[in-house]
């Protein structure tokens, strides 16, 4: 009963007039954001995080929350009808959307892509709305032993699971711990890695780095492909799907939301490797694979629907144990403490407003995604057709003026530059910045958890061991840890016997 109220006070939260309107401008932006390749959730929400400073809590994440939902599926139109994923989660949409669009049923890939996001994330939604509650309570056990294991295991599996090399990925996650210890101990008060300079005595503040990383990072690594052209399309009719397509794409809807939403709970999971999962799971299930690139329906709708399905099972680890899954997370759990509150555990129980408010928020925004994601279809192709040149120097300015207002700090300027150059560099040497700011925002609880514990156990690192759920956890961080290696190992052993046995018969 008390559940039930909780929900029905979310919706009250989420019906007031001020938070319906910043629930449709964040799902707006999103589609925005999400039709215009290059410029991501993660860089718009990091460009965002300024505005929020005036606004509620629950406002700024329901607003924050329809950008990163709502880019799920902007970045689905420029995959299909231009062959340019605006979204990482939507590389695999190429396929077949666009081969679709080839065969002059680009509204069809459109609409299934549509009616699967809103099915996928409604899924996902009511997941979240009884499952978060269960892990919430689970977590309340939590001591500093097990916040230290969690912290550790989800800064491993986002460096090894997320997508590009994972040796790069761990260094950018070391990086990301080696800033965090930026600033005075916690413990001793004794300045670390200040280099005597005031200004970085109370550390790094998260937004400048998550500004400069994804925001001016993302611009300026953008216009080096300012020369790209980018022909915008005609005319895209027939949007909404035959009777026959939805019946073809039906049981991907239905497996797409599933996969997508337990994948969106693992750390290190999220869209893109949901999308990419739901596509290799339909060509598999398949009677004939071939017709997969060729311009399968279900090769759209399975990875449009796991994507939202899991961009909206993603908030469960960051809502209900403080641990954000991906780096669009680590964006939402800087907002969060911006805004003076922890995510975790008590979350539920403190801020029940903020976090029933949000959750009830996703199924108005899902339905106001469904509502304007057809009509607007035209209008996106319009929007297709802004230079990158026009757009970048202009969100760059923003971005800059964004930052000077969070402390009127002409320092927090030059982080953001500085940040910027470190994010250009990153993406053009192949280094995701995702690890980097996950591992930074973790990187205070590790230690301070990791710090606690030791105190509690005298020192002794043993103790870790005497605790099932930090013993549990940690044995999955060494499994984690090992397996690659194991794998690696016997891949070179592999491919050593077929060259062993070719310089026996050479002899």
């Amino acid at each position: 009963m008390d559940s039930l109220q909780n929900v029905l006070a979310g919706f009250a939260v989420v019906l007031e007039p001020t938070n319906l309107l910043y629930c449709l401008i964040g799902v707006v932006i999103g589609m925005l954001i999400g039709v215009l390749p290059g410029l991501g959730p993660a860089a718009t929400i990091a460009i965002l995080l300024p505005l929020t400073y005036g606004v509620e809590p629950v406002t700024a994440i329901i607003m924050l929350a329809g950008i990163f939902y709502g880019a799920q599926y902007g970045g689905t139109i420029t995959s299909v009808l231009l062959r340019l994923p605006g979204e990482a989660s939507s590389v695999v949409t190429v396929l077949d959307g666009h081969a679709l669009a080839r065969q002059g049923r680009a509204g069809t890939a459109l609409g299934v892509a549509a009616i699967g996001s809103f099915i996928g994330g409604t899924v996902a939604i009511i997941g979240l709305t009884f499952l978060a509650p269960l892990v919430a309570g689970f977590a309340l056990d939590f001591g500093p032993p097990e916040y230290a294991a969690l912290a550790l295991l989800g800064i491993l599996l986002v460096s090894t699971i997320a997508s590009g090399a994972k040796v790069k990925a761990l260094i950018a996650a070391a990086i990301g711990l080696l800033l965090a210890t930026v600033g005075r101990d916690i413990f001793t008060g004794t300045e670390r890695f200040t280099f005597d300079n005031l200004s970085l005595a109370d550390g790094i503040d998260f937004v400048p780095v998550a500004m400069g990383l994804f925001g001016l990072g993302e611009i300026l690594y953008n216009l080096e492909d300012r020369h790209r052209a980018v022909h915008a399309p005609g005319k895209v009719a027939n949007v909404w799907p035959s009777r026959t397509d939805l019946r073809e794409s039906s049981g991907a809807v239905a497996r797409g939301s599933v996969l997508g939403f337990f994948l969106g709970i693992l750390p290190g999971g999220g869209a893109t490797i949901a999308s990419m999962a739901a596509y290799a799971a339909e060509k598999k299930r398949a009677k004939d694979p071939s017709r997969f690139g060729k311009g399968a329906i279900e090769g759209v709708a399975g990875p449009e629907t796991a994507n939202n399905a899991a961009a909206t099972s993603s908030f469960i680890p960051l809502l209900t144990l403080g641990i954000p899954a991906n780096a669009t997370m680590a964006l939402m759990f800087g907002a969060l403490l911006i805004q003076g509150i922890t995510p975790g555990p008590q979350l539920v129980t403190e801020h029940p407003e903020l976090f029933w408010g949000v959750v009830n928020s996703m199924y108005i925004g899902n339905v106001l995604l469904l509502i304007m994601s057809i009509p607007l279809v035209g209008v996106f192709v319009r929007i297709l057709r802004v230079r990158s040149a026009i757009l970048a120097p202009v969100t760059a300015l923003i971005t800059m003026i964004g930052a000077y207002t969070i402390n009127n700090s002409v320092f927090d300027v030059l982080l953001v530059v500085v940040f910027g150059a470190v994010g250009y560099l990153m993406k053009k040497f192949g280094f995701e910045p995702g690890p980097l700011v996950l591992a930074f925002v973790l990187g205070s609880l590790l230690e301070s958890s990791l710090r606690r514990s030791l105190l509690m156990f005298d020192g002794s690192a043993a103790g870790f061991f005497t605790r099932p759920i930090s013993a549990t956890l940690l044995v999955v961080f060494v499994v984690v840890a090992v397996l690659p290696l194991v794998r690696s190992v016997r891949n070179r052993r592999a491919a050593q016997v077929p060259a062993q046995n070719r310089e026996e018969e050479s002899v």
